[in-house]
């Protein structure tokens, strides 16, 4: 079975003052499996974000190919955009909830991105998704009134709605005490068991780490 993603020599630099180069991805060669759930690991400035903002196709690669599903997007001429909304769920640490929505309607911001209104089979998957996240008694509050654990659960809702190919999780459960942060690692568990939805999770937590199926390294650059 051909993977979902392949990533073969991947380089990322940045200037790093005084005309000096900061070489933070050397050569990464990464295959996930459609259906699996993926920890990576690294030191802070090990380039885990970029890493994930290159698969998210947030920021080009300097060398090297990405093929998702078959496909190449690191080619010119790719609809970056429309497979960042189409293709890919973002869960960000800081949740990026817009504070002027309540949650079932934050959760549906990625739909209109694509068209003029939400169709009921959309607002039927909404529900759904807060059925299984148990968030369903908080869908008309408004993002003030929630709790850190809460504000991930959304977060995870909107990066599913569009059901996704893979879903990118940027340190989600980072700013939440122990419990929440346990929680929402159960959660991303049980999504990626009964949708078979595809997970990478940079984490520095080796408890929600340990929820995945496989844990990566990022260390000089290389992925391990």
């Amino acid at each position: 079975m051909t993977p979902l993603i392949q990533i073969t020599h991947l380089v990322k630099s940045y200037p790093d003052g005084e005309e000096k180069i900061n070489t933070v991805l050397r050569s990464v060669h990464m295959e996930v499996a459609k259906g699996e759930f993926i920890a990576i690991r690294g030191a802070s400035g090990s380039g885990k974000t970029t890493l994930l903002s290159i698969l998210g196709t947030l920021l080009p690669a300097d060398a090297g190919s990405y093929l998702l599903d078959g496909k190449e997007l690191l080619r010119p001429g790719i609809d970056h955009a429309r497979i960042r909304n189409e293709q890919i769920g973002f869960v960000f640490q800081d949740h990026r909830l817009l504070p002027q929505y309540n949650v079932a309607e934050n959760i549906l911001l990625p739909v209109l991105a694509q068209q003029k209104s939400v169709n009921r089979e959309k607002e039927q998957y909404a529900r759904h998704l807060m059925e299984m996240t148990g968030i369903t008694q908080i869908a008309n509050q408004y993002p003030a009134t929630l709790s850190g654990g809460e504000f991930g659960r959304v977060a995870l809702c909107r990066a599913l709605i569009m059901q996704p190919l893979l879903v990118l999780a940027d340190e989600p459960t980072g700013q939440l005490d122990t419990e929440n942060a346990r929680n929402i690692a159960n959660r991303l568990a049980d999504i990626n068991r009964s949708l078979q939805t595809t997970i990478l999770m940079v984490t520095h937590s080796d408890e929600v780490s340990a929820t995945a199926h496989r844990i990566l390294t990022l260390k000089d650059g290389i992925l391990q």
